[in-house]
């Protein structure tokens, strides 16, 4: 799946990428979980969303009720990247839990560590630019692909940012899809 991973990114040749590929490889991107306890929790978690998230927009903007003018480039550094912000972002811990036996024992677990704190779809952004130039239909699909699960005082921004830049609900439908009928 890695090798896809990379194989894919490689092939929009974006330029930054390779140095992009090699933020990712010298960090735990490719074993880290997606989350710390909803959807894919565990190694590799966030590796196989990003791609099941790839999979899913491709489908969605092929099969749109509208026309979607997007490239197939933008899919997929907009799906691979878009959780990018989770890099170096959990950390294993240990807390005590009772077996089967109900003898307690230490259990690893994962933690939130967020040494860069500025956000989630924003962070995303903010960390692939440094690397790549994104268009806006880029940037307006990474950063607001959380969707309603923004604070409610964003709600009016978000519906604006889906009319003008329709990939960008496609892209939280296929966050929400992986998620829920992929990730558990």
């Amino acid at each position: 799946m890695k090798e896809e991973f990379i194989k894919l990114l490689k092939e929009t040749n974006r330029q930054g990428i390779e140095d992009l590929l090699a933020f990712l490889e010298k960090s735990d991107f490719y074993t880290a979980p997606a989350s710390t306890r909803f959807h894919g929790s565990k190694e590799m978690g966030l590796l196989e969303h990003s791609m099941k998230v790839y999979e899913i927009l491709k489908q969605k903007v092929t099969n749109s009720s509208i026309p979607i003018d997007t490239t197939e480039e933008t899919i997929r550094i907009v799906a691979l990247l878009h959780d990018i912000c989770k890099t170096n972002f959990y950390k294993i811990d240990y807390r005590n839990a009772k077996n089967s036996l109900g003898v307690w024992e230490k259990v690893p677990y994962y933690t939130v560590d967020d040494t860069i704190p500025y956000g989630h779809g924003e962070k995303s952004v903010m960390m692939i630019s440094e690397y790549i130039k994104l268009t806006n239909e880029e940037k307006y699909a990474i950063r607001w692909h959380m969707g309603y699960t923004e604070p409610k005082e964003l709600y009016t921004t978000i519906g604006t940012a889906y009319k003008k830049y329709p990939l960008a609900l496609l892209t939280h439908e296929a966050d929400l899809e992986a998620t829920y009928f992929f990730d558990m």
